[in-house]
């Protein structure tokens, strides 16, 4: 288990330096993964961006770093981790899944599948299309 655990932190690790890359090397291994697999995976990289998170604020405060890396890696991770007490991470796995499907993004980095999946997880009680305009980005119109 432990060495399984290290090798689930080294994935991560390199996944977010990858994020500033064109190239990611965790959409390929997000796919070698079986279900149970991904699960474990997920709720790992969530539990390590947490932990850098809460490492960072004991270690160099609330600088401009870890403003940085809560607005760009920890706020999306806590915002899942509140979403998981209600929906099963079945259902996150098979939104990354989706995610990965799409041939655009098959090389697009994991925080951009997790935000995609937690934009999934909030489209409750909304037509098909302000549905498809939020997975866009579009804004809604309101009618005067």
């Amino acid at each position: 288990m432990k060495r399984f655990r290290t090798f689930v932190m080294t994935v991560t690790m390199l996944s977010m330096a990858a994020a500033q890359a064109d190239y990611s090397p965790v959409p390929l291994y997000w796919k070698t993964l079986r279900p149970n697999e991904k699960e474990i995976y997920l709720f790992a990289y969530l539990t390590q961006v947490y932990d850098t998170h809460k490492s960072l604020i004991n270690e160099q405060g609330r600088g401009d770093f870890t403003k940085w890396y809560y607005e760009n890696r920890a706020e999306l991770s806590y915002n899942i981790f509140d979403v998981l007490d209600t929906t099963d991470v079945v259902k996150f796995v098979g939104w990354v899944d989706d995610f990965y499907s799409q041939p655009e993004y098959h090389e697009r980095p994991f925080p951009e599948a997790l935000e995609y999946a937690y934009d999934r997880s909030q489209m409750k009680e909304q037509t098909l299309l302000e549905r498809y305009e939020s997975l866009l980005g579009k804004e809604k119109k309101k009618p005067n």
